[in-house]
């Protein structure tokens, strides 16, 4: 029974991680796209995207911890078969996320005008073309977050095959906009990095309407909408799952406060290298980005089967689930490290015509291998703990790695010693070692927990 246990719970990991794998995937398509495009356009704008996109990922990170407590109560509550709390939770979810992008949209003037102070390295053509490309996916950040939330949502559910049937449409729409407005065609002249800017934004604003309007029958998982005659529940009932999702959440916004907080730091040693280290590196995060978000779809898929096995009362199927979803990343993202690693230097010329941007590169994949392996399982067993509800073990964990491992190993390989780009590639591959030894050791401490508990209960 046990073995067929296994087998059901691997099974149910595969079946939520592969759509949401292709989602993710798709997902970074957008920005992988943008930056294809972009190297062809001109190399300042490459150099461009890696000052635009860590600031605009950070903003956006940071939100998106509140992700994780949509989807840990969400997915507690569908797991308990209790619909209309899990309605409350999307409902202020989506109020939350409405006015966070909001703020993000009023501020996004004063962060494209401290461009040029944050990476005084940095060309005043690619530093121009950055905060062209900030100001259309910054102002359109509300829908961003609204997008985002619905996803979530729909995750939390259980339902990862429409989010990838909604990034298949989004996809197809942004490649074809990014050709006419990044390139020109059609009689548009090419824009650039603002051209790569206006297609973004409108591919999450196209991901937001058309999730929204999946979630808007009330038959579905987690939807925002009340069936006919159902009444809202009682004001107190509002505030108690307010305060339920602070608490989850709170932990993890501070975790990536602080991680981009050390993230900001750990690039601003890269805007020192100058603008052939930032357009390679581009190059080299376009790779990972397929490997890290392969883990992130089994991170999802942990974090959804937690969340309902717990409300469910199934605490040992959680841990169970979760180790299903860490052999499964491993297994994925060592053997695209090792592809990636063979297939470099055919990779690699298709992000940048220029040799010199391509040689930077070539010598840092090594190093991007060897940590797909400590990648896949930091983000899989710090989602699981997510969502378990355990934010204040990962806001630990994230402190000790961004704010320590990674600012002083970057600074201390790359400018210290001297080993330029691939001395932050070190920095950032012992980072993910550190934390997957410090996640490994709380997750059994957790599991034990979970079996006394269980041993304990009344059979």
């Amino acid at each position: 029974m046990k073995d067929h246990g296994s087998r059901t719970l691997a099974r149910e990991v595969r079946a939520l991680a592969l759509p949401a794998i292709g989602h993710s995937f798709l997902q970074t398509l957008v920005v992988v796209v943008d930056r294809v495009m972009l190297g062809h356009h001109a190399a300042t704008s490459l150099a461009a995207m890696q000052i635009a996109a860590s600031l605009e990922w950070s903003i956006w990170s940071v939100f998106g911890a509140f992700e994780v407590g949509t989807i840990a109560r969400v997915g507690f509550h569908v797991g308990a078969r209790r619909p209309e709390r899990a309605r409350r939770a999307v409902r202020i979810s989506l109020v939350v996320s409405a006015l966070s992008g909001l703020v993000v949209a009023l501020a996004s003037p004063v962060v494209v005008g401290v461009l040029a102070r944050a990476a005084p390295a940095a060309s005043p053509e690619a530093v121009g073309a950055a905060g062209d490309y900030l100001s259309w996916t910054l102002g359109a950040t509300p829908l961003v977050f609204v997008s985002m939330t619905l996803i979530a949502t729909l995750q939390a559910g259980g339902d990862t095959r429409t989010p990838l049937a909604i990034g298949i449409v989004a996809n197809v729409v942004h490649i074809a906009m990014n050709r006419v407005l990044i390139l020109g065609a059609f009689g548009v002249p090419a824009m650039g990095t603002r051209g790569a800017g206006i297609s973004t934004a409108a591919t999450f604003a196209l991901e937001a309407l058309l999730a929204g309007l999946v979630l808007a029958s009330p038959s579905r998982r987690g939807s925002y909408r009340a069936p006919s005659g159902a009444r809202p529940g009682p004001p107190a009932a509002w505030r108690a799952e307010a305060r339920r999702l602070a608490r989850i959440s709170g932990p993890a916004v501070i975790e990536k406060v602080l991680y981009h907080a050390g993230y900001v730091g750990f690039v601003a040693v890269l805007w020192r290298l100058g603008d052939l280290a930032m357009a390679a590196n581009q190059a080299l995060l376009s790779m990972e980005a397929v490997c890290y978000l392969s883990a992130d779809g089994f991170a999802i898929a942990a974090a959804a089967l937690v969340a309902q096995k717990l409300g469910a009362g199934r605490p040992a199927d959680a841990v169970a689930a979760t180790r299903a979803a860490v052999t499964y990343a491993v297994v994925l993202l060592t053997a695209a490290g090792l592809v990636a690693l063979a297939l470099r230097d055919v990779i690699l010329p298709a992000f940048s015509g220029d040799s010199r941007v391509i040689a930077a590169g070539r010598a840092v994949v090594p190093w991007l291998a060897v940590a797909q392996p400590f990648m896949a399982t930091t983000l899989v067993v710090s989602q699981a703990l997510r969502g378990a509800g355990q934010t204040r073990a990962v806001l630990g964990v994230s402190a000790v790695g961004a704010l320590v491992v990674r600012l002083t190993a970057t600074w201390l390989f790359a400018i210290t010693l001297g080993f330029g780009l691939a001395g932050v590639w070190m920095g950032s591959t012992l980072d993910w070692a550190v934390r997957t030894a410090l996640f490994v050791w709380i997750g059994r401490a957790r599991a034990r927990e979970i079996s006394v508990r269980a041993s304990r209960a009344p059979s």
